[in-house]
Order: structure tokens, then C-alpha cells, then sequence
């Protein structure tokens, strides 16, 4: 564990990346130590405009800076797990944009580095910072919503206009902004997953992932528990306004989001439907980055990130995955996701995408993506997927 002194944080990809700069800036545990981009044009106009110093265009120069506490990646997808894997290996604590990676072997490789390296991991994923998710987060453990009995969650893109690199994508490869809400709320792990295809996208795209399908829809069995969750996925093919959301089912009170983006999200009280204003949870964070809720804190002309743009800023997380990264790195507390926790999120989209390939099988996690029982995390786990004031009957 180190100690409380500002850690020395880099930031590897710079389109989104960007984006957590100026949090890392203002954040009293964080010096925002270097940058580190191909591009040494985009490399030398990001660390001009935020006045970062340290820059490196390779890799290589980040895991050889024996300065470096924490790496930041923010790259494509398809390099997440080597970056990861390297990065750990030279020392350094690791949080990453979502997915973990891109198939079973190679999440894997990166929970084995963490137990060799005794370092953090954390998988940043958005949708378990967001203001929607603590808010039903807070409900849940205030016992408003009494049994937790189902959770739907569905994420709707069109991926129009992004890099080449994403035509054809599997759509339950990028699934991590619904399966990881549907596991969090209750800290649950998927033990098996079943997936059904729907319809196809452009011919052409076909090859590139060898998936035909335009829409993907999964149940995820939850372990040790009696509940379950279905998630939808789409990226191509689909009329639909961009959506990542979530609905909670539970005995006494249940959480609908929004049909149109904007409109109040709905609490059923029973069978009365009411309105409901999210508050923001700035609250929650260190004073000098409580700003960064609010709205994007990178706006150049040319930069801001189709994510951050369809996904309406995330939902103010940016500043929370950054502050619990710093906190988990320091000690004061459990990453989450951790390395096993993003495996079994990761893996439940990679295998869910199987099941699609073969007509509907039911497949298994991989047992090395469940948290063991007799850790502290898991202890923690147990406790809070069935609270003692969970009932059937009516009250909460």
C-alpha cells in the first residue's frame, strides 16, 4: 500500500482519455504526471493545452518511467489486455476503459498479472458511476425497493461515423455499459449466460467478426443467487435513439428509465408510476474535482468523443472512476471492478456472443471469474445481495 502522497498518473490515449485530465489535475491524491499518444501532433496540442509536461509517444517509454504509479488507458479496444498485462508487469497500477478485452484468454492473462503483481486493476465502466446508479444504488441499501426480483438493462448505438475497426462488431463484445449495472447493484456474478440473435447487419461487415447479427439479447443467470438479469445489444441496423439504461424490479419499489433521452426516469410504488428527479452525487467526491459531474471538462473543437457526446456525458461518473482508482491504489478501499469482477463482466459478453453462434446454448463462466468466498470482497458480496430487510410483503 502506498502512502498518501500524490500518485504520479499517466494518461495512454488521448481522444476520450482527455477527458480525465483536468480531474486528475485538481484531485488532491493525483499529480498529473505525463501523457502518452502516437500522434505526437495530438500528443504535443494535448499537453500544450493542459500543461503537461512529461510526454511519451510509445508505450514502451511509459512502463520504462520508474515515476510512473498509475497508467490510465484509454486506447482501442482491441489493445486493452497487452497494455494492461505490461503495464502491471512493470510495476505499475492499471485502470482501464471497458471492455477488459476482446476474448476469454486474454482476460485471463490479466487477472493472473494482478495476483502475481499484487497491483490494482480496475476496469473504469461508466454505468456503475453514473448518477442513475447511485441513485438506485442508495435505494437499494436504504430498502426502499424491499426483494431485488429482476433486472432488465439495454444499450442502443448506432456506431455510424466511428473508426473502421468497430464495423461488424459482435454487439454482446461491447456489452459491459449493461451487464456491469445488472451484476453491480447487488454485487452479483454471472454464472451462466443465454443468448438469442435477432436480425442482420450490412453484408460487408459480415468478415470482419464472422457476426451477422444486428441485435443481441442475453439473460445472465446470477451465482448463488435466485435472480437474473436480460441485456440487450445493438450497434448497427437498428432505429433507436442512443440509450444506455437500466430497470430494477423489485417487491416493494421499481426503477424504469426513460423512454426518450431527457424525460424523468419512473419509480413504481406498487402499481402507482411516479416521476423521479435523480440528484447529482458530487457529494461524494473531494471537493476540487466536484465540477467535473456537471459536464464534460474536454470541449475542443475537433476532440470531443462520440461517447461522451451519445452517452450524455456518462452520467457525471468521469470523475468518480477517477477518484476510486486513486482510493484503490492508495489502499482506503476495494477496486470496482476489480480484475475478477471485469472478467466476469467482460467474459459475460464474449461467452453470450458464443451462446448467439450456437443457436442458444447455455455456457458457463469460467469458475476464475468468481470472486473466492472466503476473501473480505467476497464477504462483502454476500452481505449485500440479500439485505436483512428484503421482504415479500409489501413493506420495506
Amino acid at each position: 500500500m502506498l502512502s498518501d502522497r500524490a500518485l504520479n498518473v499517466a494518461v495512454v490515449g488521448l481522444e476520450f482519455g482527455a477527458e480525465f485530465i483536468p480531474i486528475y489535475q485538481r484531485h488532491p491524491n493525483a499529480n498529473m504526471y505525463a501523457i502518452c499518444q502516437r500522434s505526437t501532433d495530438r500528443l504535443n496540442k494535448i499537453g500544450d493545452q493542459f500543461g503537461v509536461d512529461v510526454r511519451y509517444s510509445n508505450f514502451d517509454q511509459v512502463l520504462a518511467d520508474p515515476a510512473i504509479d498509475v497508467v490510465h488507458i484509454n486506447t482501442p479496444v482491441q489493445s486493452h489486455a497487452e497494455l494492461a498485462v505490461a503495464a502491471l508487469e512493470a510495476g505499475k497500477n492499471v485502470g482501464c476503459t471497458v471492455p477488459m478485452a476482446t476474448n476469454v484468454d486474454d482476460c485471463k492473462k490479466i487477472v493472473d498479472a494482478v495476483t502475481r503483481s499484487g497491483l490494482v486493476y480496475m476496469m473504469m465502466e461508466t454505468t456503475v458511476y453514473s448518477r442513475e446508479f447511485l441513485f438506485i444504488e442508495e435505494r437499494y441499501h436504504a430498502g426502499d425497493l424491499g426483494k431485488v426480483q429482476f433486472i432488465r438493462a439495454a444499450h442502443h448505438q448506432d456506431m455510424t461515423g466511428w473508426p473502421s475497426y468497430w464495423d461488424g462488431l459482435p454487439p454482446m463484445h461491447y456489452a459491459t455499459h449493461v451487464i456491469a449495472p445488472a451484476l453491480a447493484l447487488c454485487r452479483n456474478e454471472a454464472e451462466w449466460v443465454q443468448c438469442l440473435p435477432s436480425g442482420t447487419i450490412q453484408h460487408r461487415m459480415h468478415e470482419a467478426y464472422g457476426s451477422p447479427f444486428a441485435i443481441e439479447s442475453t439473460h445472465i443467470k446470477f451465482r448463488q443467487s435466485d435472480i437474473g438479469a436480460e441485456v440487450t445489444r445493438h450497434l448497427w441496423a437498428v432505429a433507436r435513439q442512443y440509450c444506455e439504461s437500466f430497470d430494477v424490479y423489485g417487491s416493494v419499489r421499481s426503477f424504469e428509465w426513460s423512454q426518450i433521452a431527457g424525460e424523468r426516469h419512473v419509480i413504481h410504488l406498487g402499481e402507482k408510476p411516479s416521476r423521479v428527479d435523480i440528484p447529482d452525487y458530487a457529494h461524494l467526491l473531494p471537493e476540487e474535482i466536484r465540477l467535473f459531474t456537471t459536464g464534460g471538462v474536454y470541449n475542443a473543437d475537433d476532440a470531443t468523443h462520440r461517447s461522451f457526446i451519445q452517452g450524455g456525458g456518462h452520467g457525471g461518473s468521469h470523475p468518480h472512476l477517477a477518484h476510486h482508482l486513486l482510493m484503490a491504489v492508495l489502499g482506503r478501499e476495494d477496486p470496482y471492478p476489480n480484475a475478477q469482477q471485469a472478467a466476469n463482466i467482460t467474459c459475460a459478453g464474449i461467452l453470450a456472443h458464443e451462446s448467439a453462434l450456437m443457436g442458444g446454448a447455455k455456457i458457463p463462466l469460467p469458475e476464475w471469474t468468481w470472486v473466492p468466498r472466503n476473501t473480505p470482497i467476497a464477504m462483502k458480496l454476500n452481505e449485500s445481495v440479500e439485505p436483512p430487510w428484503a421482504n415479500l410483503d409489501g413493506k420495506a
